[in-house]
Formats: structure tokens, sequence, C-alpha cells
């Protein structure tokens, strides 16, 4: 990303929450914020970045506001007040970005259409990026996202954060849309590569925002911790080739050893509030791993201990897949395949299952099967490097027969 696009990105949920904020019309504000800022790349390209980037496109999408109210005659009287309206000082308002967040994580949309929105809105990503980014034509991109903000208009719902007794039940949505962004960057639900990394550091830069807007939420702490823990080990996923290298035989030494720093405070921040929440428990397993020299030092029991918490907190079946692996480490393969039999009903058709039975089963000493599974898990795998990988551990496991 050049200097001037990070300008751009940044500045760009900012004035749209200034726009928003005064003028209440967040589908034509966010026209007016796109066209000024395709007005900024070009002019600054050629002028350099003016001392007050905020104010110039304050300004400018104001003035694209009042095009549009111009063109529009029913909305005579609203021109003149945009008008009249002097643009505000700029100064970055991150309570503007919150409501942003906070409106585009409307309960109304599913997580998908909320990602994209908030990309959009608060993230600055042009609608081909995000498209890119989700692996889908553009058109259907700006559909999804014109429908988006039609539903949230439909709503109701207003540019403001919503009241003490509900405002705990909506940014635990905005804190589940930022967790399905960061989780689709970290392993892509389709395509060549494993990892999206702009959209991973987009997810971490929101999740940032929003733990700067409330800095004694344990449960936005562990998100941002969680997310920073992960992302630490992604220089090390991927071999030369894009191929996938499984979390114990990754080379520790490239892990990002600040973010694990900066995680790992986080993590040790939440747990003194007091309340305990899924996201500050997946970021303690993340930290387990994390402290762990070697793949042969991980400290099983404990994550073992965190996943049953897990477990009773969210009865997510996925959280017991996991939980199986932890409990095959410290109890034998044998009986994380017991456990992997109870859930087996309800997960039947997910690669993820098939791939953690295929590794149970090779650790018991049952290659045959072991193939079988790394086979099926392969066909069902979205992306390349998965199934890459799981076809060549079924090749392993045959031969190994």
């Amino acid at each position: 990303m050049t200097a001037l696009e990070h300008v751009l990105r940044r500045a760009a949920p900012q004035v749209l929450g200034v726009l928003v904020r005064r003028y209440g019309d967040f589908a034509a504000a966010e026209d007016a914020v796109q066209e000024a800022l395709i007005l900024a790349a070009a002019h600054w390209a050629r002028d350099g970045v003016p001392d007050h980037p905020h104010a110039w496109l304050i300004r400018t999408a104001t003035r694209k506001l009042v095009d549009e109210h111009r063109a529009t005659a029913a909305r005579h009287r609203r021109e003149a007040a945009v008008a009249l309206e002097p643009p505000p000082a700029p100064v970055p308002d991150t309570d503007d970005t919150l409501r942003l967040l906070v409106l585009c994580c409307h309960p109304v949309l599913t997580p998908a259409s909320a990602v994209a929105l908030t990309l959009r809105a608060v993230g600055g990503l042009t609608t081909a990026e995000i498209a890119a980014a989700f692996l889908v034509p553009e058109p259907t991109m700006a559909q999804r996202i014109s429908r988006a903000k039609a539903r949230v208009a439909a709503a109701g719902a207003r540019f403001e954060l919503p009241e003490p007794a509900e405002r705990g039940r909506r940014v635990q949505a905005v804190l589940r849309v930022l967790y399905v962004m960061f989780t689709e960057a970290h392993t892509s639900s389709g395509g060549a590569g494993l990892q999206r990394v702009d959209l991973a550091r987009e997810a971490i830069r929101l999740t940032r925002l929003l733990h700067a807007a409330l800095p004694g939420d344990p449960e936005v702490a562990g998100l941002l911790a969680l997310q920073l823990l992960t992302d630490a080990r992604r220089a090390a996923r991927t071999g030369p080739h894009g191929a996938l290298v499984p979390l114990e035989e990754q080379d520790r030494s490239l892990w990002d050893r600040a973010a694990i720093a900066e995680g790992l405070s986080l993590v040790v921040a939440a747990r003194r509030a007091g309340v305990v929440g899924e996201y500050q428990l997946q970021a303690a397993v993340a930290a387990v791993h994390a402290a762990a020299p070697t793949a042969a030092d991980t400290d099983w029991a404990q994550i073992r201990t965190l996943y049953e918490l897990l477990e009773r907190l969210t009865d997510n079946p996925v959280v017991t897949l996991n939980r199986a692996v932890a409990v095959a480490r410290t109890e034998g393969p044998a009986a994380g395949l017991a456990l992997l039999d109870e859930i087996a009903p309800v997960l039947a058709g997910h690669h993820r299952l098939d791939a953690v039975r295929a590794h149970l089963l090779e650790e018991a000493g049952r290659p045959t099967e072991a193939a079988r599974h790394y086979a099926a898990a392969a066909a069902r795998a979205l992306n390349l490097p998965e199934r890459e990988y799981l076809t060549k551990r079924a090749a392993r496991a045959r031969s190994a027969t």
C-alpha cells in the first residue's frame, strides 16, 4: 500500500462518520465520500497531500452532497441547510468510527453482508477490492453492499450508539463480524491462497479502533489478542511456494514476537476484568501455543481445560473438534477418536472433521483408514493449499500401508 493510499484509507471512515453524523443520510454520504476519495487520489498524486487532508475531504464530500441535493428538487430545504453548515475541524473522531461499526453490523444483516458493508464504509476498501477478497464478481459485491445499505435504512437504524441496555448486544454483533472477517482472512474459504494478508490487517486495524473506543471491554481486548497471536504465525504458515505448513512443523523463529508480546499483554489485561468470554478463551489458547518454544513443549493439558470452558460457554461442535485434538495429546489418539464419534453426526460433511480423524488414525497406527479420511477431507477442502496438503497426507498414509 502506498503512502497516499494509506492516508486515504485511514481518513475515509472519519470523513464518512462526520457526514453521516451531520446529515443523517448514510447512503448519500457514503457515495459523496467515495467521489471525494477519487478526486483526492487524482489531485494529491499530482499536487501532494494537503496540510489538512481531513478538512479537504470533508469540504469536497460536502460539495458532492450539495450537488446531489441540487439535482433532487424535493431536497431544496436540506440543500440550504447543508450549504450553510461550516466544515468541522480536521480532528479524527473515534466515536464516529464506532458509530459506523455499530451501524454496519446491524442485526438485520447477515454476517457476510455486514462484513462487506464494514469493509466499504469503515475499512475504506473499494467494491473491487472487497469482491477480490471474497472471490466474487464486482457487480455481485456491489449488489450485496447496496442491499445491505437498503436493509439498514429500512430497519430505521440511526447513526448513534445504542442505549446502554442494548449496547452490549450490539458490540457483540460488531465483534462477531470482525471475528468472521479475520477468520476468512486467516484461512480462506476458497481460492489459490491459504490466507489473505490485506484482509487480516484490515480486521486487526478495525478491532484496534474498537479497542481504542472501548478499552475496558475484556472481550474486545480478547478478540484483538486472538487476532494478533494468530496472525503472528503468518510467515511460518506457508512454504516458499504457498504450501501449507502445519503448526507443529512451523519454524517458530519466523513468528512475529512483537505481535505475540502485545497479544499476551492483552490476554493478561482482559483476564483482570474478571469476566470470561469466548474471545478471551480462544486468545488464551493461542497464547499457550505462542508461549511454547517448540511444538513438543506445548501445554496441551492447559489447552484441553480452556477448550472445555469454551465448549460449556458456546456449545459449538467445532470447539469440541479442537478439544478432541487436545484430548488425543493428553490421553492418546483413541480418546480423541472417541470424542470425534460423539460429534460426527453434527459435523457430517465438514472437511475438518475428516482431517482431524485422519490425523488421529495415523497416530493410532491405522494408515489405511487415515488415507481414506485424508482423501475425503481433500475432496471437500475449499482452498488449494489445504487441498494439496491433505492430498499429500493421504498419499503418505497409503504408502505407509
